[in-house]
């Protein structure tokens, strides 16, 4: 796929890595920028990487809606062939109106009918713009594939302004290897006790709602505050500031390399933003900055910020000094407080990794090209919310979590394996629909169950696992993304555990080379160029047209890889599965089972089950040698003890035979408190 992307902001590297990730996923992007352009108070001029394939235009114009590319630059950068037209501005700006026009007229010119396009928008105040900027941004988003957008906000502004095609919600990106939690040498190790350091990075300008927070912090004199940034407002603030003596420090601009080291420094970062007449906050980048670098944050209730910020962060008012001083004292003055808003915002900032931000503006193109070879001039209705499906056994606290952020807002339907009256009445409590199979047949077969005595018939999916938490809005999120190609059968969120840390969740299919592989230590290697694999089912989407062209579950697989087979069988029908980088749902993996060793028999049993059913009877019999010949060798070379034992235990199963421990294990009773509900489903031996 040929991508051509024009993006006057893309003078700043850091900025240009949604295209080098791009790249690495096998796009085809030719960037074009500014040559030069004022970016935070500052002349930036283009100066590409080695090798980067990233061109400056001349510009004329210093606004970013009313500047334009100079037309003799911009028509040699149309000449290249290309699938998609990827216009970074927003749709009322005139510089959108001269890059359309002059590809129209391009194409036109050569023969070719136009590339599909692809639009954005960080708008998120409806406002009505003057002639001829209201009609053009009527036109572009009536013929645009798809907008992206920075915020939900902004996404119900075009939708609601006419845009007929795709609408996703991209975060701006952020680099977690350069905002990271550690700290670098010479750093503060520590608070200082008595005292909270509180930092703002941004514009001096009245709508940054500095001198709200300057007042938080006059009437507290366990607050401090370093203010990072310069703009209109800067010697006024700082003449405000002057009677608080050295408990404010002002530090001017801080460019990308220093910023880390700032927030580090922090024990807690504000965003005092306010909402005035034309302007609201529209992502909030510095709040995602300090997330991914483990410092809580305190934002105010406008704009994008609750979105951006979530639940990893606290919310106040705006232009209200008492209530922002109360939510600074206490991130940093709480240390649990301080503990979950750390784990919770390295979270929420993996959403905006940029591997997940080029991950989403692929799908945005693969929808644009899909789109231009069918035009439609009426999008299909959006899907039914989803029923969801829980296989519970025990753990009633887990369950409730689970169920907490969903009552109300979609259906739900829990099995119970474990016929546990406490189960039953969580269920009641919640609205949903109670299912007691009378035995535990295992978590295949309590889907299986479900799908059977389904409240909704015809409706998507979702699977849950009773030790997940994921909120409605991100369940919905999923589904659009689900929807967004008419061949996903399955698609799966990003996932975190209890401490915020990131989980894989897309895999490859087993086979016998990959079980080879990971036995001499290629099996990352492998992974990386697969391109063909599943999502894992802890939290899991399934679409209504690929369960009744698939079939249910195989519940023959008792425990694990039944979502893994399940999704071969959907392959090999023509569907796909995808992982939604954006949305995130939390999953503690384990936590509904206390018994290791059981876990791992049964994971075992279900490869080996897998590798039978898909590679047959020789399939296995080289899978099973490539597992235990890697056991072998790990249980005498490997430095820790315990994962020496772990690896002997394998190669004893694995001599034994998987499948036939796992018979001797039913045989043997229950034998632990969650032997029905699966953990997490990870995918190689």
């Amino acid at each position: 796929m040929r991508v051509l992307r024009f993006s006057h902001s893309a003078v700043v590297d850091a900025w240009r890595e949604r295209e080098r990730e791009l790249r690495l996923r096998g796009v085809d992007v030719a960037l074009f920028a500014a040559r030069a352009w004022d970016e935070g108070g500052r002349r930036v001029p283009l100066v590409a990487r080695d090798g980067e394939d990233v061109a400056g235009l001349r510009t004329w114009g210093t606004h970013p809606a009313l500047f334009v590319y100079d037309p003799r630059d911009l028509w040699h950068a149309l000449d290249s062939p290309h699938d998609v037209l990827d216009v970074h501005e927003e749709p009322f700006a005139l510089a959108t109106a001269e890059v359309l026009a002059l590809a129209w007229l391009s194409a036109r010119l050569r023969g070719r009918a136009p590339a599909p396009f692809v639009v954005y928008s960080a708008q998120n105040l409806a406002k009505r713009y003057p002639l001829p900027f209201r009609a053009v941004e009527r036109w572009v988003l009536r013929h645009a594939a798809a907008v992206s957008v920075c915020s939900d906000q902004a996404g119900e502004v075009v939708r609601a302004k006419g845009a007929r095609g795709l609408v996703r919600t991209v975060p701006l990106g952020v680099d977690l290897g350069h905002f990271r939690p550690d700290r670098a040498p010479g750093e503060d190790d520590g608070p200082t006790p008595g005292v909270v350091r509180v930092g703002y990075a941004g514009r001096l300008a009245p709508h940054k709602g500095v001198d709200t927070l300057l007042a938080a912090v006059r009437d507290e004199p366990r607050l401090r505050l370093d203010v990072a940034g310069d703009g209109p407002d800067a010697a006024a603030l700082r003449a405000a500031a002057r009677p608080l003596g050295d408990r404010v420090r002002f530090r001017g601009a801080l460019d990308d390399a220093r910023l880390p080291e700032f927030y580090r420094s922090l024990d807690v970062l504000a965003v005092p933003s306010r909402r005035t007449p034309g302007w609201v906050e529209q992502f909030g980048r510095v709040a995602v900055e300090a997330m991914a670098c483990g410092v809580p944050v305190v934002a105010t209730s406008t704009g994008a910020l609750p979105d951006v910020v979530g639940p990893a962060g606290l919310l106040v008012p705006p232009d209200h000094p008492g209530a922002l001083r109360e939510a600074l004292l206490a991130a940093g003055t709480d240390p649990a407080l301080a503990q979950r808003l750390r784990a919770a915002g390295r979270a929420q900032a993996a959403r905006c990794a940029w591997p997940a931000v080029a991950a989403a503006y692929q799908d945005l193109y693969e929808h644009a090209c899909a789109g231009s070879q069918v035009r439609r001039r009426v999008l299909p209705a959006a899907p039914e919310p989803p029923e969801v499906v829980v296989v519970a056994y025990g753990t009633p606290d887990r369950l409730r979590a689970a169920l907490a952020p969903l009552v109300g807002r979609l259906p739900l339907t829990v099995v119970d394996n474990s016929s546990l009256p406490e189960i039953k009445e969580i269920v009641g409590i919640a609205g949903g629909r109670y299912l007691d199979p009378g035995t535990n047949g295992g978590f295949a077969a309590g889907v299986d169950h479900a799908l059977a005595h389904r409240q909704l018939p015809g409706r998507d999916v979702l699977l849950l696992n009773p030790d997940a938490v994921i909120g409605a809005g991100e369940i919905l999120a999923l589904q659009r993304r689900l929807h967004d190609h008419p061949r996903t059968a399955s698609a799966g969120p990003a996932q975190v555990d209890d401490d915020g840390r990131p989980a894989r969740v897309a895999w490859p299919f087993p086979s016998p080379a990959r079980t080879w592989l990971e036995a001499v230590g290629l099996g990352r290697v492998h992974d990386r160029t697969a391109r063909d694999g599943y999502v894992i089912g802890a939290v899991l989407m399934l679409r209504a047209d690929a369960l009744a062209d698939v079939g249910p579950l195989d519940d023959r697989f008792f425990l694990y890889a039944e979502e893994t087979d399940w999704a071969r069988r959907a392959s090999a029908r023509g569907w796909r599965h995808v992982l939604a980088d954006d949305v995130v749902a939390r999953h503690a993996g384990g936590a509904t089972s206390s018994d290791p060793s059981r876990r791992e028999t049964h994971f075992h049993a279900s490869q080996e089950r897998y590798l039978r059913k898909h590679h047959g009877a020789l399939g296995w019999q080289v899978a099973r040698v490539g597992a235990a010949a890697g056991s072998a060798a790990r249980a005498v070379v490997l430095p820790d003890a315990d994962a020496r034992r772990a690896a002997r235990r394998r190669l004893g199963l694995y001599l034994a035979g998987p499948l036939r421990a796992e018979r001797r294990l039913v045989a043997a009773g229950p034998g632990g408190p969650a032997a029905g509900v699966r953990a997490s489903s990870p995918a190689a031996p």
